[in-house]
């Protein structure tokens, strides 16, 4: 992790502290009522840090309300309009990303880090492989890591030249690999908090396999400050996959975590059907325990030896155990409520 950090609305990125995990909403920023009902859905699955679009003036000066409403930190996610930043500057908000090189004019990158130094601000420069400067395209011939360095450290340096270090770097692809390759090169080049993301990584399902695959890689490294997992799907899908990828990498407790195994000839219960409903069931549980769902009885407590609580299938009926410690036996069809009274009483 890097050891320079900026800090968004009281949440620290860099510098040792926890990798934190953002999104952002889809909707009309400037409709009030939409946009809140989005973040308390975020803020209610563990979103840190949400991100809203700016594209005019009329969702810049919206930005006021919705962050006297909000109790997660907020970024204005800004695009060629130095004015629109100025203006969320403004509004209060907590961190900006804009790519200074796109605003135009020095002056206008000296406006907005000026503001942003006086109000403490932070401000990520994103790079996408997508969106690349023509004149590193043709350099380059195609977006390549040492292109998407060369990008993010151009904006650091228009920044760095109107005295502003106060600074988080992305370089996004929807190419794995690259993004893998590209941030690699730039921890090896600077010491800046790093946002990690896939960007156009897909729907649920692929957008999720591509970001683990990323963000596991680089965060099993010691790269990366905080995340997002970009998907076609409901925002608060991709806080449930960021806090999941966490958990995976022991970088992050919060609340059960369900372990299953697949299934196999020897299974006598409908272990889809329970490992899904047992989820479900642990949704919102305020505790930090590891609950197994076990297809059958011959080693399911050993192979799960290490979960808190967990059931086994069996002929009829399922084996609840404790550490590995058998504890008691439920029938078939009242496996799910077993393990859930089991986990409640102890």
């Amino acid at each position: 992790m890097a050891d320079k950090y900026i800090v968004a609305g009281g949440v620290k990125i860099g510098g040792g502290a926890p990798v934190s995990v953002q999104s952002m909403t889809n909707t009309k920023t400037h409709d009030f009522e939409a946009t809140m009902a989005q973040i308390r859905a975020l803020e209610t699955a563990g979103c840190d840090i949400i991100r809203l679009a700016v594209p005019d003036m009329a969702a810049a000066e919206m930005l006021g309300p919705i962050k006297e409403a909000a109790s997660v930190p907020l970024v204005a996610d800004i695009h060629f309009d130095y004015k629109l930043a100025l203006e969320a500057v403004k509004m209060g908000i907590d961190k900006i990303r804009i790519n200074p090189g796109n605003i135009g004019a020095p002056e206008r990158v000296k406006a907005v880090a000026d503001a942003c130094s006086a109000k403490n601000i932070p401000i990520r420069i994103g790079v996408n492989g997508g969106s690349l400067e023509k004149r590193l395209l043709e350099k380059y011939g195609r977006p390549t890591p040492e292109a998407l360095l060369e990008s993010a450290m151009g904006h650091v340096k228009l920044l760095n030249d109107w005295d502003f270090d106060d600074i988080c770097i992305s370089v996004k692809s929807s190419d794995v690999r690259l993004t893998i390759a590209a941030y690699k090169l730039l921890r090896e080049r600077t010491d800046y908090p790093l946002h990690l993301g896939v960007t156009e990584a897909g729907t649920r399902y692929m957008g999720i396999i591509k970001s683990a695959a990323a963000m596991g890689a680089l965060l099993s490294e010691g790269i990366g400050d905080t995340i997002r997992v970009s998907l076609t799907a409901d925002p608060v899908e991709e806080v449930r996959a960021g806090i999941s990828i966490l958990k995976s990498l022991g970088l992050r407790k919060a609340g059960p975590e369900l372990i299953s195994c697949p299934s196999c000839g020897r299974c006598n219960i409908d272990l889809i059907g329970l490992a899904s409903q047992v989820e479900k069931r642990l949704e919102g549980l305020d505790r930090d325990i590891v609950v197994a769902v076990m297809g059958c009885a011959v080693n399911g407590p050993g192979e799960a030896s290490h979960a808190d609580f967990g059931v086994a299938g069996g002929k009829g009926e399922g084996l609840l155990f404790m550490h590995g410690e058998a504890v008691g036996k439920a029938p078939m069809d009242r496996l799910a409520d077993a393990l859930m009274e089991l986990i409640e009483e102890n």
